[in-house]
């Protein structure tokens, strides 16, 4: 049984390349949506985790498979814990700017 390859589900590209005097081209979506799809990723990774798990226990699932699930899952969450992090961090530089 192979094994696939972790992708990045629901991440879309935020960055873009701006020409001289004129404003960047929105990136596909924005940074709203690229936050949103992360959000999204962390919902199903969890719901794919459980899924995996309840298989498990049933007997109808493998506990490698359960595992890797449950490992993605927690991946994509201390990611998301990460970025939160740094918004909320560079949210407070911004209002410690003087006018």
């Amino acid at each position: 049984m192979p094994i696939e390859a972790i992708s990045t589900r629901g991440v879309n590209a935020v960055g873009s390349t701006a020409v001289a005097g004129q404003a960047p081209a929105a990136a596909s979506g924005g940074f709203i949506d690229a936050l949103s799809g992360l959000l999204a990723s962390v919902n199903e990774s969890t719901g794919d985790a459980n899924t995996a798990v309840v298989k498990m226990l049933d007997g109808t699932g493998d506990v490698h498979e359960a595992m890797i699930a449950l490992q993605r899952a927690e991946t994509t969450l201390l990611l998301t814990v990460q970025i939160r992090n740094k918004l909320v961090q560079a949210y407070q530089d911004v209002m410690r700017m003087p006018i």
